[in-house]
């Protein structure tokens, strides 16, 4: 398979690259400079907001790995995946988002948040609900085949790949032991492993470590 990672210097962007070459996908890199990102047979230097419908042409998948934190940049979570919705409209590419938990729900109902809850850090709420905002938009684009994945709560960045992880759906779910935590690189085996084998057509899923 031919996939492309969108933002794939960050974090979680180079741990889906290296997942996936390391399961003998063509990943080609998108970042905004030059750097070296292990694992991709290519890397394109380009802001997300300049990329074309042509730099996204011949792939299986595109991997949307964009994040923003400061106010001033967090509605770019909206207006750029709509902007790669827009490129990859009517085509049989998948678009694949890095979500966030704060957007999923407490509630079999789908009535409430998690970052809606009197519990949730004031501090993380601005970001949830830009990442909010833009799994609605996603919402209403039934011309592009996205998946939206979320992160458990503790989302680890150095966490370890133990190669094992729940697969949910929209309800905050926690594990066995009761916790809502998953590492970085078991969050890009569940990513790869959707784009290789899931049928998660406009959804989205949740994962969180067994």
């Amino acid at each position: 398979m031919k996939i492309a990672v969108i933002a794939a210097s960050g974090k979680a962007g180079r741990k889906i690259v290296a997942e996936a070459a390391s399961r003998g996908f063509e990943v080609t890199a998108f970042v905004r400079r030059q750097v070296e990102v292990d694992g991709a047979a290519k890397v394109i230097v380009k802001d997300i907001l300049a990329l074309e419908a042509d730099d996204l042409k011949g792939f299986d998948a595109v991997v949307d790995a964009f994040g923003a934190w400061s106010p001033e940049t967090l509605p770019l979570h909206t207006t750029t995946s709509q902007h790669l919705c827009d490129l990859l409209s009517g085509t049989d590419v998948r678009l694949l988002i890095v979500g966030g938990a704060g957007s999923l729900y407490v509630d079999k109902e789908h009535t409430t948040q998690v970052f809606k809850t009197p519990e949730f850090p004031a501090d993380y709420f601005p970001t949830a609900q830009a990442q909010a905002n833009e799994l609605d938009a996603l919402r209403g684009r039934n011309d592009v085949k996205w998946t939206f994945v979320s992160p458990a709560a503790d989302f680890q960045a150095e966490g370890e790949r133990t190669g094992k992880y729940i697969l949910a759906g929209e309800e905050f779910t926690l594990n066995a032991a009761g916790e809502s935590i998953i590492s970085y690189a078991d969050y890009a085996l569940a990513m790869v492993d959707e784009i290789a084998n899931g049928n998660h057509i406009r959804q989205r899923i949740s994962v969180v470590r067994a």
